[in-house]
């Protein structure tokens, strides 16, 4: 199963599931397609969409994925690396409307450089972007947060 996660943002990010169509259509995508959706309204007979699922539900979707689509938000790369699935990162775009600024392009860049997810920006290059993720080992994520939280308490103790 393909996991698709538009996050919660207020704006609509139909261009994604427009790739996504796309690609089952074009048989890229062999998969069933489930979408979380959020503000983003789009009828497809060829994905399961919903406009948001419960975070137990949210969660269990990325662990029984095979591949994980998502939005370019921190929260949804790092729930799935913590489980190390593929992940294909598509950042919203001022541009398009899709957000604010492109903040979401630089978030994953820095994924994307490191090794840890694909990066897919347009939509033209989409049909590469799947081919490469049938063969992509992502680097494996290493959570840090205990060792930044003693670094603070370090600090805190000594100052």
């Amino acid at each position: 199963m393909v996991f698709v996660s538009l996050g919660t943002q207020d704006k609509k990010f139909t261009r994604l599931l427009d790739i996504v169509s796309e690609a089952i259509n074009q048989g890229l995508i062999t998969e069933k397609v489930v979408v979380q959706a959020g503000y983003t309204k789009y009828e497809s007979d060829v994905m399961e969409i919903y406009d948001y699922v419960s975070t137990d539900e949210f969660n269990k979707y990325i662990q029984d994925c095979s591949l994980l689509i998502t939005h370019g938000g921190v929260g949804n790369i790092l729930t799935g690396l913590k489980y190390n699935k593929k992940i294909i990162a598509v950042p919203r775009m001022e541009k398009y409307g899709e957000h604010t600024n492109d903040h979401q392009l630089q978030i994953v860049n820095n994924f994307a450089d490191k090794g840890y997810v694909l990066k897919l920006e347009d939509d033209q290059e989409y049909a590469d972007v799947f081919a490469k993720a049938k063969s992509f080992k992502p680097k494996r994520w290493v959570n840090k947060n205990k060792e930044f939280i003693e670094k603070i308490r370090d600090y805190i103790d000594n100052n």
